[in-house]
């Protein structure tokens, strides 16, 4: 339990307290919900809990606010309690609640914060990217890698068991396409007089697995039909395609539980079943399936869709709906609580109906679809609309190549999903404090340079040559039985406070799917950080005070490396 659900625990008592004594005359309070009090000089916590019960209690606020706080029991979370205003109850922690802080981080470690979920709520599927193995990652796939990583990094420390699966659209015309493409550019390269048709990927990559088979297999597939040339070239050039998507989002850290084939989905088992016809049949059971003008129709109306959905067409051919169907009950089929689909915006329009299904087969609200705005790329200010190399879109490889991992990840996480990322390749290349990543990656290294001046020569070179963690070097330094009570400079207890906010920051990112609130945590962590840098001595002051500050410095890094590390960015120790 932290220290807000402790608080609020001590305010429902004293309420309830105060209802069985006849002090306030309600039937039913509300709880208090503890928020911070937007001017710190109120407070560490307010509680507005006062004014809501003034309705029932038929007394004025501030009135019901004192009893409230007459009421609340001798304990050692409190310092001070003061009503301001209308009737808000506002409270100052004692000092040391908020040094125990920096102890249970040290005690926690990278465990610090966990959270758990009720059962029945925690398995999560899901699924991001999913691009068509067609063409290179752009960065708008590289929004998604990281939002996705984040995201099953976040939901896991709050306790989800969170599944991560790549879907691989590699069924359907876009691969006949593909394949045909890759075979006209190789004839083309061979010296044969072949047209690209108006039907057909262009990038040069296509080009490049042309000549790339020519390097290794010269002209042996001259000879075939067409048919066969594009049949053989669509699956060499699938698999290099996808084995590139791999290779880039695992230098990105972004790496899946699963890629799963939408082939597969039509695949026979030994029953002659395959997912789609039992996804269709589960579906039918439901009575959400009909034929007209021999097509066969999903009755997407009949669960707030605008029409109905044709799943398989009058000729035979499955639509690109019916893989969906098929997916998302095969997705269920392996015993999921949740599914999860990070789209892009322009996939707005599909949500409905895929949300439907669900609701279909008997599972309203188990489908949520987080929809995410595009990336546009700057360079020092103006709009990056080309690749230098190849005159045409910027791939997500080129990115990375150019400004690296962490600050093509951290800056990809710095807003919201639903809002547009204008990334600046020049200010995610600085190394200074305009760059964010960098801003807090210094605070991070500034504080294992402190930890290794602090150790003696031997141990800060074992740390130097990786024969000691940086969590080894402090332990040795610093034991768990540090006197933290010298702990009382308003920089210190202001980190302390904001080391408290981790764990229900966490939770609340989960919940809402918003790993973006990490980055502004780690940017304020370390500002406060490097404002306590400026305001406290450590390594100069005496004992016991010397201690203790190194004790908070390091239960600061503990917790800027685990912000960092949930977004899936380094957390460097020199810089």
């Amino acid at each position: 339990m932290d220290i807000r659900e402790s608080l609020e625990q001590l305010l429902d008592g004293a309420i309830a307290a105060s209802v069985a004594d006849g002090s306030l005359a309600m039937d039913q309070a509300p709880e208090a919900a503890l928020e911070r009090p937007r001017d710190e000089a109120n407070g560490d916590w307010a509680s507005t809990v006062a004014m809501r019960c003034a309705k029932a209690a038929k007394k004025n606020p501030r009135e019901i606010a004192q009893i409230i706080v007459d009421h609340i029991p001798a304990n050692d979370l409190i310092a001070e309690v003061s009503i301001a205003g209308p009737g808000f109850i506002n409270i100052r922690l004692t000092d040391a609640v908020l040094q125990n802080v920096v102890r249970l981080v040290r005690e926690t470690q990278e465990d610090f914060g966990k959270g758990d979920v009720p059962q029945g709520e925690r398995k999560i599927n899901l699924e991001y990217v999913s691009a068509n193995p067609t063409g290179p990652l752009h960065v708008g796939h590289g929004r998604w890698g990281a939002l996705g990583d984040a995201m099953a990094r976040v939901m896991r420390h709050a306790g989800y068991d969170v599944y991560e699966e790549f879907y691989i659209n590699d069924h359907g015309t876009q691969m006949d396409v593909f394949g045909n493409s890759v075979a006209v550019r190789y004839m083309q390269l061979l010296g044969h007089d072949y047209e690209m048709p108006e039907q057909c990927y262009g990038g040069s990559y296509v080009a490049d697995i042309a000549q790339e088979i020519i390097d290794k297999e010269g002209d042996k597939y001259v000879e075939m039909s067409d048919e066969e040339r594009m049949k053989a070239f669509r699956e060499i050039a699938y698999l290099e395609m996808l084995e590139n998507q791999r290779t880039v989002l695992s230098r990105m850290g972004t790496n899946f539980d699963k890629w799963f084939s939408e082939r597969s989905l039509y695949v026979e088992d030994e029953t002659g079943e395959s997912p789609v016809s039992r996804s269709l049949a589960a579906m039918d059971a439901k009575g959400y399936v009909y034929e007209k003008d021999g097509a066969t129709w999903f009755k997407s109306s009949a669960l707030g869709d605008e029409k109905d959905r044709v799943m398989i067409k009058a000729n035979g051919e499955m639509t690109y709906f019916m893989s969906d169907v098929a997916y998302h009950y095969n997705k269920m089929e392996r015993g999921f609580d949740h599914l999860i689909n990070i789209w892009g915006a322009d996939h707005h329009g599909y949500v409905k109906r895929c949300e439907a299904m669900l609701e279909a087969w008997g599972w309203p609200g188990a489908l949520e679809i987080v929809l995410g705005q595009l990336v546009n790329l700057y360079r020092d200010g103006e709009a990056v609309r080309m690749s230098k190399r190849t005159g045409e879109m910027v791939t997500l490889e080129e990115l990375v190549d150019e400004v690296g991992v962490d600050a093509t990840r951290y800056l990809m996480l710095s807003r919201s999903s639903d809002q547009p990322i204008d990334f600046d390749i020049e200010v995610a290349k600085k190394r200074d404090n305009s760059n964010p990543v960098y801003y807090v990656q210094y605070a991070h290294a500034r504080i294992c340079s402190m930890l290794r001046r602090a150790a003696d020569s031997a141990d800060a070179a074992a740390v130097e040559a990786g024969e000691m963690t940086m969590g080894q070097l402090a332990a040795k330094i610093l034991p768990d039985t540090v006197d933290l009570a010298p702990l009382t400079h308003p920089s210190e207890l202001a980190l302390m406070r904001k080391m408290d906010e981790f764990g229900p920051l966490v939770a609340l990112a989960a919940r809402d799917r918003a790993p973006f609130r990490l980055t502004h945590y780690a940017q304020d962590l370390a500002a406060l950080f490097h404002q306590f840098y400026t305001n406290c001595h450590v390594l100069s002051e005496e004992e016991p005070l010397r201690s203790a500050r190194l004790a908070l410095v390091d239960a600061t890094r503990i917790v800027l490396a685990l912000a960092l590390s949930l977004l899936g960015v380094s957390a460097p120790a020199k810089m």
